[in-house]
């Protein structure tokens, strides 16, 4: 097992000057060095009519939100949207055999006053101008998924587990899509890992926690990121009627906990969160081990579906500039392997006033990020580059502070990300929360450039949205986007969720995306 610790870029950009300029040149005159690669990825380029961010890349400065924010636009438009009960953080979009669209999106349900319409939102966005929903999912783990709801093109299902309150139940439900994905068929709400789904109990933790989810690309695992028992789970879904749990991997002898995670093409590897929290010490102590970032995992067991499939560990990486650990992707971008990894926390956890000041006298970025590994060699992940905005900049934390503090939670920073095509990426849709729905041209993974943007304006406290359980809202304030994206390539759409402003359907300005490099998918997923 290999184990890859990436330092900070201003660190590396530190070291490299000074080595440069020790070198000395002709005469004894020192080398003068370049100037340092900028931390930050390059802005887009709007179009004519668009209304781009005033102030820093990211940024809905302070009197915006004292006056109510009106939303930023990039090569991006809005096209259609439907608010409902407001959001959470699971969505997913399919297109079914009779080319209907519909999208799938959570509501909250730990204040429930005043909801209309709990669990899982359908609607039909086929004319994406007038979304119109058709039913609401409510068995119990689509009461509240949390962030664990997955859709897999292939077998035509919506999975999910029980996410109640963050700590949720065992139960795991499935839904049928392939008839009409405007009227989900359930076939399934059964409690797993329990001893009585006929698979693999767990004595030390008998009561799965849902949390978090993904299903392999051939659709007959889905795997659980259990928060509260710090454990990941393999169910097998190849009869969708009957799910129960297979094999179990415990992350209990490595930093960080069970959070997000995705599956590769061929459903051997899993790239698994390792959510790490520092102390303000550790933030402040430059030689403090990272305790945050993935675990790439060997399920080839699982997914050739031996007796007491075992799951073990082939590489960690972990990094110092960010917390959290969201989530993972992986893609191919001109037919090499990489991997998004997410972040939800910036360098010194989760935002606090104190964790905010001690990231920027670390001279540490105080917001998350994404960021791409090459792993072409999974033992060995490298660091390739990071998404970083202005807002994350050191640099710029006094331009920010008047923002962010009293806040708490979530602000400027990253929750989940999508590929046009994990087989042939060439764009990436990341939620920023505050800073909105960001998109990025990966074409060159090692210099990602900003493609377009869209920060919606500030929406009323509804009562499904995720804010009314985080407490987050604020008058005039920035939405937060946090859920799972979907590029529609037929249509050169986005499609997204916010909290406060519901489903958005977004269109890509003429020659945005995609790319002449970029196909469509066919996972859908």
């Amino acid at each position: 097992m290999k184990t890859s610790v990436h330092l900070s870029l201003p660190l590396l950009a530190v070291v490299s000057t000074v080595a440069l300029v020790a070198c000395g040149g002709d005469g004894g005159n020192p080398v003068v060095a370049p100037a340092p690669e900028p931390l930050t990825v390059a802005k887009a380029s709007c179009a004519t009519g668009n209304r781009p961010e005033t102030g820093l890349q990211g940024q809905v400065d302070a009197s915006l939100r004292a006056n109510g924010f009106n939303g930023f636009n990039c090569n991006l438009d809005l096209v259609g949207s439907y608010k409902g009960d407001g959001a959470g953080v699971s969505f997913a979009s399919f297109k079914d055999h009779a080319g209907r669209t519909c999208t799938y999106h959570s509501t909250t349900t730990g204040h429930p006053v005043g909801l209309q319409n709990p669990g899982v939102t359908v609607l039909d966005i086929t004319d994406p101008a007038t979304p119109i929903r058709t039913a609401s999912l409510t068995s119990i783990a689509m009461l509240d998924p949390l962030e664990s709801m997955r859709l897999n093109g292939q077998r035509q299902i919506l999975v999910a587990n029980n996410g109640y309150a963050s700590v949720g139940g065992p139960e795991v439900d499935v839904y049928d899509l392939s008839s009409d994905c405007r009227t989900p068929q359930l076939l399934a709400s059964a409690p797993v890992g329990t001893g009585a789904d006929g698979g693999v109990y767990t004595p030390n933790s008998p009561l799965t926690k849902g949390h978090e989810g993904a299903i392999s690309p051939d659709g007959l695992t889905y795997y659980i990121g259990d928060f509260t028992n710090n454990v990941y789970r393999a169910i097998d879904i190849t009869d969708p009627a009957k799910p129960k749990q297979i094999a179990v991997f415990d992350m209990k002898d490595l930093p960080g906990k069970a959070h997000g995670l995705s599956v590769s093409a061929d459903g051997n590897r899993v790239y698994a969160a390792a959510y790490g929290l520092p102390t303000l010490a550790q933030v402040a102590d430059p030689a403090a081990y990272p305790i945050n970032g993935f675990v790439v995992l060997d399920t080839s067991e699982v997914q050739a579906r031996k007796p007491n499939a075992a799951i073990t560990l082939i590489s960690t990486a972990f990094h110092k500039d960010g917390s959290a650990s969201q989530h993972t992707l992986p893609m191919k971008v001109a037919g090499k392997s990489y991997l998004v990894q997410v972040d939800e926390g910036g360098s010194a956890g989760v935002l606090t006033d104190a964790g905010f000041k001690a990231a920027c006298a670390a001279k540490l970025p105080p917001f998350p990020m994404a960021r791409i590994y090459d792993i072409q060699d999974d033992s060995d992940p490298k660091l390739v580059s990071k998404l970083m905005l202005e807002t994350h900049d050191p640099a710029n934390c006094a331009k920010v502070a008047p923002d962010v503090m009293g806040l708490g939670l979530y602000a400027y920073g990253s929750h989940f990300c999508s590929v046009d095509n994990r087989e042939n990426a060439t764009a990436l849709a990341c939620a920023y929360f505050n800073s909105g729905i960001r998109v990025f041209d990966i074409r060159d993974p090692a210099k990602p450039k900003e493609l377009a943007y869209f920060n919606p304006a500030s929406g009323p406290l509804l009562p499904g949205s995720a804010r009314a359980v985080l407490q987050q809202w604020r008058e005039g304030a920035p939405d937060l986007c946090g859920a799972q994206l979907h590029f529609d390539f037929d249509r050169k759409q986005l499609v997204s969720a916010c909290m406060d402003n519901g489903v958005q359907v977004l269109q890509f300005a003429p020659n945005t995306w995609p790319f002449a490099q970029s196909v469509a998918s066919a996972l859908q997923q």
